[in-house]
């Protein structure tokens, strides 16, 4: 593995967000100083929070899955996730509802889902479940290690006994497909195929290598830190504080000061200067790259993910029929992939994500309130409506996306409201986000693995990228390991396991959903 010359005693991570974060506690473990720069007055990045009336709003990811990658983390510094934050495993982990009034719970308990599945279509989609269960556990164990959690210096790497085994499992033919391979439901495809958007691509078009996400979301459990998502970056800035890093808030960095092809000190927009021997970078990569003075060249454009229309809702009621996650699809399902991604529509019949944070920490709202976080795929700025044209479009979009959840069951949604923010793309193009998505690179195979933009910068011997951008990819594990992976640029390795202060508990695991 490739890693940054000289001296790196000093380091110098730009951006408090989870990337940024992870690196810094996996840096603090080896043994570097770290001083932390951050643009905002606090930790968190994308995954922000926002108060608003009484309501306290997480601006990003609402789900975690694969909490032992954030306890990796924790554990470099002799800490752990587990006494620092309360996790609940959420039961089920979704409920899917479907166009045609049926629903079902998505269990990440095998035994549960089986019995459920049956309930739902009957023994034969109930056998089909099992074996695309094992089928996906065999999947993720042939990524993770090999293609996932690394860092690439040449696509030879890919040259492994682990890509036989991965082309045996099919991961290099369609996901959709090798979904239907298990299950004929159409209702069941969707809901074990529907995360391929995360990754930016359709599910008739991603590879079924990405089924390892519906893994993560579907065998490895969901999880709920209370005190919202927001809770996790905050208790890994408290770990590396009292680790010993440095924290600039408030404080961004416009300039880096280079030398002999190396960065001596970053500059603040105060004008301040902060020497330094290494620096990790981990904001949004057109940030990084106008940072650098340049984006390094490649063979094609890159192309990014679709964005999201986000309708945070502060409610004086809420409705039985959600639960802590519940996946609305809409009837249509092709012709949705294609507007998001072709012809550039904001989709005629919407699939979208409500979240219900208060099901779990009713603290987050006022008493008797309840928040409602409702997510709308829709296409990037360089696809669809430009940035200027969502400050027109929103509203009406807005009342569109209301209208549309009382009329799949959420009577009188509208009337309801009490406090709301909507964020469009034009919100997520203000905060810097190339293509007017918070998804950053899509997924595609020239965008996979070694051919993803690299998290060490050419030209520069001490500069490591990390976040959605770089390597491995988009979504709250990943974005995790990034932040390891560019650690171990700059320390050569793997850092040394460190003695926890505490063993982990295990988090609690309610035995149903708490109802309203």
């Amino acid at each position: 593995m490739k890693t940054v010359s000289g001296p790196t005693d000093h380091v110098v991570v730009v951006g408090a967000g989870l990337s940024g974060l992870s690196a810094a506690l996996h840096l603090l473990g080896a043994g570097r100083r770290v001083t932390v720069v951050e643009r905002d007055a606090g930790p968190g990045g994308r995954a922000g929070r926002r108060a608003l009336g009484g309501y306290h709003l997480d601006t990003g990811p609402t789900v975690l899955t694969m909490p032992h990658l954030a306890d990796e983390a924790f554990a470099a510094v002799g800490d752990s996730l587990y006494r620092r934050v309360d996790l609940v495993a959420l039961h089920p982990a979704y409920r899917a509802r479907f166009a045609d009034g049926s629903h079902l719970d998505v269990h990440t308990d095998g035994d549960a889902m089986e019995a459920e599945v049956r309930r739902f279509a009957g023994p034969a989609e109930a056998d089909g479940y099992r074996r695309l269960r094992c089928w996906l556990e065999r999947l993720y164990r042939a990524q993770m290690r090999r293609f996932i959690d690394t860092n690439f210096d040449s696509p030879r790497q890919l040259l492994h006994s682990d890509l036989a085994r991965l082309a045996a499992l099919g991961g290099f033919g369609r996901l959709d497909p090798r979904i239907g391979s298990f299950l004929t439901d159409a209702r069941l495809r969707r809901v074990f195929s529907f995360q391929s958007l995360y990754a930016g691509l359709a599910p008739a078009r991603a590879l079924a290598a990405y089924a390892v996400i519906a893994y993560m979301d579907t065998v490895a459990g969901v999880w709920f830190p209370r005190g919202g998502m927001h809770a996790l970056p905050q208790a890994m800035a408290d770990a590396a504080g009292d680790a010993g890093a440095t924290f600039r808030w408030s404080a961004e960095v416009t300039q880096l000061e280079r030398a002999a092809g190396r960065v001596r000190a970053v500059r603040l927009g105060s004008g301040e200067r902060i020497t330094c021997d290494a620096v990790v970078l981990s904001p949004d990569l057109p940030v990084a790259h106008r940072l650098l003075g340049r984006a390094p060249r490649r063979p094609l454009r890159l192309r990014h993910s679709p964005s999201a229309v986000i309708l945070h809702a502060g409610t004086d009621r809420t409705w039985p029929e959600l639960a802590h996650h519940t996946i609305s699809f809409g009837a249509a399902w092709e012709r949705t992939f294609d507007e998001l991604t072709r012809t550039g529509q904001p989709m005629s019949d919407p699939s979208l994500l409500i979240s219900r944070p208060t099901t779990h920490d009713p603290r987050l709202a006022p008493p008797g309130r309840h928040l409602h976080y409702v997510l709308a795929p829709c296409p990037n700025t360089a696809t669809g409506p430009s940035a200027a044209a969502w400050r027109d479009l929103g509203p009406r979009y807005r009342d569109s996306l209301v209208a549309e959840l009382e009329r799949r069951g959420l009577d009188g949604f509208g009337d309801h409201i009490e406090h709301e923010l909507l964020v469009t793309p034009a919100d997520w193009t203000a905060q810097g986000h190339a293509a007017g998505t918070p998804f950053s690179v899509s997924h595609t195979f020239a965008q996979t693995g070694p051919f993803r933009p690299r998290n060490l910068v050419r030209g520069l011997d001490n500069a490591v990228l990390a976040g959605c951008g770089t390597t491995p990819g988009v979504g709250v594990p990943t974005v995790l390991i990034s932040g390891k992976l560019a650690a171990a640029r700059i320390t050569g390795g793997r850092p040394p396991a460190r003695r926890r202060v505490a063993a982990p508990a295990a988090p609690r695991r309610p035995g149903r959903e708490r109802r309203p």
